[in-house]
């Protein structure tokens, strides 16, 4: 799996994409959830208890960029192959970097509670159950870095690839 790696983030241009990508993720993702405050100056603070959230925050964002990347790589270099294998893996890497940013921080509860009971629902079941859907994303961003570097590993017919 790291050849994969190391094949895509030979050129600099997607070590920066990556951080950008990861950049892009963890800040936002870090203010909806309160662990990043910007009045009256800027703060990080993790509350006791949270850690686990942020820790999922910065493992999603990572995994995302890493993932983002290695697709970018594909669809650059390979666009004469199939479509839909291309766009299978960015769709994965996307609903797991959608899953892993559901957050209820007080932005989020300010737009849930427009929608009135349902909202209220939303509301009670992301604050319950935040934890496990980021780890639900996680997975779903496993699953799609595997199988992008399995198919990194056919495309490319390298026999130094050992994924």
């Amino acid at each position: 799996m790291l050849q994969a790696i190391k094949l895509v983030f030979s050129n600099y241009k997607y070590i920066i994409l990556a951080g950008i990508i990861f950049t892009s993720f963890l800040i936002p993702l870090s203010l909806i959830s309160e662990y990043i405050f910007l009045e009256p100056y800027v703060i990080a603070h993790i509350q006791n208890g949270t850690e686990i959230g942020f820790i999922l925050i910065v493992i999603v964002s990572s995994l995302s960029s890493l993932v983002l990347s290695m697709n970018i790589f594909r669809i650059k270099n390979f666009r004469n192959k199939s479509k839909n294998k291309m766009t299978s893996g960015v769709v994965g890497s996307f609903v797991g970097a959608v899953a892993g940013a559901c957050s209820c921080g007080p932005i989020g509860f300010a737009v849930i509670s427009t929608f009135g009971t349902a909202g209220g629902i939303a509301t009670s079941f992301l604050t319950n159950y935040e934890i496990p859907i980021r780890i639900v994303a996680i997975a779903i961003l496993l699953l799609a870095y595997f199988t992008t570097a399995r198919s990194l590993n056919i495309e490319c017919k390298n026999p130094n690839l050992d994924l």
